[in-house]
């Protein structure tokens, strides 16, 4: 709803969707894949707080109402409500009393309780043994005028029958059965007291302590002291008592009784009165049937909504887990509400977790339908922090905005619905904080265990084949489904909120259900308050009374309200009572000034933590210990992969390897093989081999030395896909070495002229059985070369134009692969050689129209989709390897030659084939400011697929240029040398110099941690390690040094990065000088093959989640 309200401001009623880099998002993101890397945590935290809040209920609530605690709510609407006098409302009964006061909180003294029995032996007359007969002495027309004898009082009394002139009185003194001589002579008063608390008078209503006594104190559920003690007249309106009461006020007061005590007033006479109306209601049948109706709509939208996830499975687990969030939050607020002594019983106890549920399913189901939304094959800890970083902000606003709503009606309504308000206000409160814990741990376990993940998999797959059988066709979603599975935007912002406002103004209802009483409650209550709190104020100055009059009149225990009712209204729910503002005694000498202060909290809690804590604490201890071993049980089996994938949250977002000694120059050249080899070649003649996989331990593959064995300059290196072969080309020989063995194999002369090829790669698609490579010349011409062969194996010409680019492309397709070369030729033409029975067939692909005269000036392959990208100065295009035609047309920045780097996450139909993909991710330097720009191209609806070709094979082009997707983009600012990951997410190595200062920090967004000590470094560069994930990923943009104080002096002066190679899914090795930077972002790599040939869907699965960098390291904002 508040979204509604903002819409004159923002021009929208749809909930902000924050962009991935706004900083809120960012927390909330965080947050969430913190639970979810945390599960043990975030459970015991959520549990242990409810254990806390839900342990002490037996011991807070009752349905005692005498006794300190808080009362239990019934089946019934309870409540004393105030009514304007000027209404023409006649009052069932009258009501008029006196208060005894002693010094401030010593009513309970025997000597007081003498003198109030004298006093009410003055206003009613001798009630020494009190017993009303059961015959009338006369009629009731003979009373005299002057005053009744006690026979004609007794006659009148409710005991005998109800009539017009009924009476009956409420008065402490009964527990001595009005004797003075008892009173004086109990030992203990307080036991006497607290002994026959229950105990009933003649008219057959119980003298509980809330109606004899104002300001009382608890402890150990006993009634320790009282302010005041209560004796009250209840007479219908025809009935002479009340005349006889109001003589013998002024008779008292002639008596001159005011030697004994002070009279307020000090003339005798009673204030003025007010109405009030006491009700015990029972639910009706329209109530009963209202709420079953509003539980079954939402049990009902429950279970639609979740029998849409389609996940079996999970489903009941889910439905366990949202009964208990509910649960906890409910019985959390009921233990607060007691706390600070909110009486919750005025409204039926059914209606309590109507509002908390119509709120509560709203912001769970859009969170699981948020992780629904997350690419499945995402991480855990990535798919619950983009979720809840995408919904946490409307679930958060969303409470916060009811919060106030119910603050703001608790101030307007009635003291029941009120108190209800704050109720609710508190469980939305705990509602959100067990969502964000209890249920968001609980979900993260499901989605790790890949029961929603495997059966959504599936659902998203038959979803993507029909959409693609039937794409011509009109696909009809139902009302009924945009609506459970939350697409409809009312029922997600402003169902709950509606609800809410809903029953409380049906309760308010229930308290004033006259037409005539609601117009007037709504125009005068506020006045009629203020002006009785304020003449109740003036007139008792002074008296420091521990509870006022209307005060005392609203919390009057409702069991007596059902007792009266059943005494003057047989068959009603409710009565009118005109109540005089009590005629007070206050004995002289006595001090008032409270000397301490009275306790602010339900007395029981003081009783809980005095005679429970150290048991309680004993139970939460055991609760907390059982439901860990509880957990290690549930998650046998699973700690594994929480160590391997979740658990990597513990590691820095960035960490660097520094592979170093195996240079004296710089390294000019840099190879990688799949196992997580790395071949440098440096200037000063060495070649090395380092293993990354362990400690980094290298040995050498050539020194300069034996120049027969390899000679020097290397032009070129190659791995062939087993991690086997090493494979060097110099300007005069082919040299083989054997990376398993560690020997030399063989060599092939080869005259090169010095100059590099276009392409060197391994064939592997060959039958001779010995490692080949294959050396495309800029010429045109390919060379095949075989180990141990004395001369070239053979050479082919595969373009008769002169070669400017050339990369190889693996085709898979049904557990088959065929491998393929792609040149772009300097006159602008584009061929693809495929290589069939051991022989290469060239062809010129005729791209079309729209691709004729453009100049391209990179290719990028995309194994294994049988795609490549053709770069042109502002536009990729992706042709089909197969179609041998375009079949999409990205449009770009102007970007620097040869800087675009791309990767995908593929979509597979079945095993065998990939038939679309679900994102593709461009990066590349923009031509004019050198920025790094990331565009990700993801399908329209987030369920949805980015098709190559229809299921069918057919070559119908199923996309044309970019309709079907939407575009995000990031950019970084100076990005220095940088490398695109597998996932999508860029890392880099930047140079900011020192004399910038933390001022040009500050201008790219960057928060530094630790600043280097200031010494002359004016011309001393600042290398800066940085990663960005992915664009629509949870935002992670963090920044550390690359080196640290101590390492500086173990490097060569460098002014620029030497050659980068991707190693692993996530880590990349940079040449810095004559040492190898190994970046790795996230934790452990994974050097397991073909990070090229696959999508990031391998990375993701064993991705790790980042968190803050290590001590040594600075984390910041990337430039964007």
């Amino acid at each position: 709803m508040i979204w509604y309200l903002l819409y004159p401001l923002r021009g929208t009623t749809e909930p902000p969707d924050l962009a991935p880099e706004h900083p809120l998002r960012n927390v909330l993101a965080r947050y969430g894949r913190y639970v979810a890397c945390h599960v043990v945590i975030a459970v015991l935290i959520s549990v242990t707080v409810a254990t806390i809040l839900i342990y002490p209920i037996p011991y807070l609530f009752t349905r005692d109402f005498v006794n300190g605690a808080s009362y239990l709510p019934h089946h019934v609407w309870t409540g004393a409500q105030p009514i304007a006098n000027d209404l023409a409302i006649e009052p069932d009964i009258i009501m008029r009393s006196i208060w005894i006061h002693s010094s401030y909180m010593e009513a309970l003294n025997a000597d007081l309780l003498a003198s109030a029995l004298d006093l009410q032996n003055e206003l009613l007359g001798d009630t020494e043994n009190f017993s009303p007969r059961h015959e009338l002495a006369e009629e009731a027309s003979s009373f005299p005028q002057d005053s009744l004898t006690a026979a004609q009082r007794d006659a009148l009394h409710i005991a005998n029958g109800l009539t017009p002139q009924s009476w009956f009185f409420h008065s402490p003194l009964i527990y001595w059965n009005y004797s003075r001589e008892k009173i004086l002579a109990d030992p203990d008063v307080l036991s006497t007291i607290n002994n026959r608390k229950n105990q009933s008078n003649f008219a057959n209503t119980t003298l509980r302590h809330s109606v004899v006594f104002s300001g009382k104190r608890f402890e150990d559920r006993r009634l320790v002291a009282a302010d005041a003690i209560v004796i009250t007249l209840l007479c219908l309106k025809d009935s002479p008592m009340g005349l006889e009461w109001d003589k013998n006020v002024l008779r008292i007061h002639e008596k001159k009784v005011t030697k004994t005590f002070d009279f307020y007033p000090s003339d005798g006479r009673s204030p003025d009165s007010h109405l009030y109306e006491f009700q015990f209601r029972p639910m009706s049948v329209k109530d009963i049937l209202s709420l079953a109706l509003a539980y079954g709509l939402a049990l009902i939208y429950f279970m639609m909504s979740l029998s849409k996830l389609r996940a079996v499975k999970s489903r009941f687990g889910l439905i366990i887990t949202i009964v208990a969030q509910i649960a906890f939050s409910i019985m959390s607020s009921f233990t607060i509400c007691a706390i600070f002594n909110l009486d919750l019983s005025r409204i039926p106890r059914a209606a309590y977790p109507l509002v908390v549920l119509s709120m509560s399913l709203e912001n769970t189901l859009r969170l699981i339908n948020a992780v629904i939304l997350t690419p499945f094959e995402d991480s855990t800890g990535n798919r619950i922090g983009s979720a809840f970083g995408q919904t946490g902000l409307t679930a958060l606003a969303s409470s916060l905005q009811n919060v106030l709503i119910l603050i703001g009606l608790s101030r307007l309504v009635s003291p029941g619905v009120s108190a209800f308000c704050v109720f609710a206000a508190v469980a939305i409160i705990f509602d959100f904080f067990y969502l964000s814990t209890f249920f968001l741990s609980v979900l993260s376990v499901d989605v790790r265990r890949m029961e929603l993940g495997d059966a959504l998999a599936k659902a998203a797959q038959r979803q993507s084949h029909r959409r693609c059988g039937q794409r011509d066709a009109q696909f009809r979603v139902t009302w009924s489904d945009s609506f459970f599975q939350r697409k409809i935007a009312w029922s997600t912002r402003i169902a709950g909120t509606i609800i809410m406002l809903g029953f409380v103004v049906i309760a308010q209802w229930h308290f004033f259900g006259d037409d005539h009483i609601i117009y007037h409650y709504l125009r005068s209550y506020k006045s009629n308050d203020e002006s009785s709190r304020s003449s109740e104020t003036a007139m008792l100055l002074g008296l420091h009374q521990a509870r006022s009059h209307a005060s005392w009149i609203r919390n009057q225990d409702h069991e007596t309200a059902q007792e009266v009712i059943r005494l003057i209204k047989p068959a009603a729910y409710s009565y009118v009572a005109k109540v005089f503002e009590p005629l007070v005694f206050v004995k002289k000498n006595s001090d008032r000034i409270p000397h301490s202060k009275e306790p602010t909290l339900l007395p029981a809690l003081y009783d809980f933590v005095h005679n429970q804590l150290s048991s309680f604490i004993l139970i939460v201890i055991i609760i907390i210990a059982a439901l860990r071993l509880l957990m290690n049980y549930l998650l046998w089996g699973e700690d594994t992969e929480l160590g391997n994938n979740d658990d990597q949250g513990d590691y820095p977002a960035i960490s660097i390897k520094s592979l170093k000694g195996g240079h004296l120059l710089d390294v000019a050249m840099l190879g990688k093989s799949k196992s997580g080899h790395i071949v440098s070649v440096g200037l000063d003649r060495v070649v090395r081999v380092w293993d990354v996989r362990g400690s980094g331990r290298s040995y050498v593959v050539a020194d300069g030395n034996d120049s027969e064995r390899c000679p020097f300059p290397v032009l070129s290196i190659a791995i062939d896909d087993t991690s086997t072969w090493l494979a060097l080309l110099s300007t005069s020989k082919v040299n083989f070495w054997n990376l398993n063995k560690q020997t030399w194999t063989g060599s092939v002369p080869l005259h090169t002229l010095g100059r590099r090829p276009a392409a060197f790669f391994f064939n592997h698609k060959t039958d001779s059985g010995k490692p080949t490579v294959a050396l495309v010349t800029h010429s045109g011409a390919l060379v095949e070369l075989a180990a141990d062969e004395s001369i070239a194996k053979k050479t082919t010409a595969i373009c008769t134009e002169p070669i400017m680019l050339a990369r190889t492309l693996v085709r898979r397709k049904n557990a088959d692969s065929s491998l393929f070369l792609v040149l772009v030729s300097k006159r602008g033409g584009v061929y693809v050689a495929e290589n069939k029975a051991s022989l290469w067939e060239a062809k010129q692909l005729k791209l079309g129209a729209r691709q004729a005269g453009r100049i391209y000036h990179q290719i990028f392959t995309l194994s294994p989709l049988g795609l490549f990208a053709l770069a042109g100065s502002d536009n990729v295009d992706i042709v089909d390897i197969e179609q041998c035609s375009v079949v999409w047309t990205f449009v770009t920045e102007r970007m620097s030659p040869k800087s675009l780097q791309c990767t995908f996450s593929a979509y597979t139909g079945s095993e065998a084939d990939i038939q679309g993909v679900k994102s593709l991710t461009f990066c590349y330097a923009a031509a004019e400011t050198g920025d790094c720009v990331i565009q990700t191209y993801v399908p329209l609806n987030d369920s949805d697929v980015i098709y190559i070709r229809s299921p069918d094979n057919s070559t119908e082009r199923l996309t044309e240029g970019s309709e079907s997707t939407k575009e995000l983009r990031k950019r970084i600012k100076n990005p220095g040398a940088w490398q695109l990951l597998s996932d999508g997410g860029v890392v880099g190595i930047r140079q900011m110099t020192l004399h910038q200062g933390p001022e040009h920090m500050a201008s790219h967004g960057l928060r530094q941690r630790h600043m280097m000590e200031k010494r002359d470094h004016s011309s001393f560069p600042h290398w800066q390690v940085w990663v960005t994930s992915a664009c629509g990923k949870p935002n992670i943009e963090e920044c550390r040094r690359l080196l640290d104080e101590d390492g500086m002096s173990n490097h060569l002066v460098v002014s620029e990065l030497g050659p980068k190679v991707t190693v692993g899914l996530r880590s990349v090795a940079f040449a810095f000088g004559n040492v190898i930077k190994l970046v790795i972002t996230g934790g452990h790599d994974r050097y397991d093959g073909g990070a090229e040939d696959k999508s990031y869907e391998v990375l993701m699965k064993t991705a790790s989640r980042r968190r803050k960098t290590g001590a040594t390291g600075c984390k910041g904002r990337i430039p964007s």
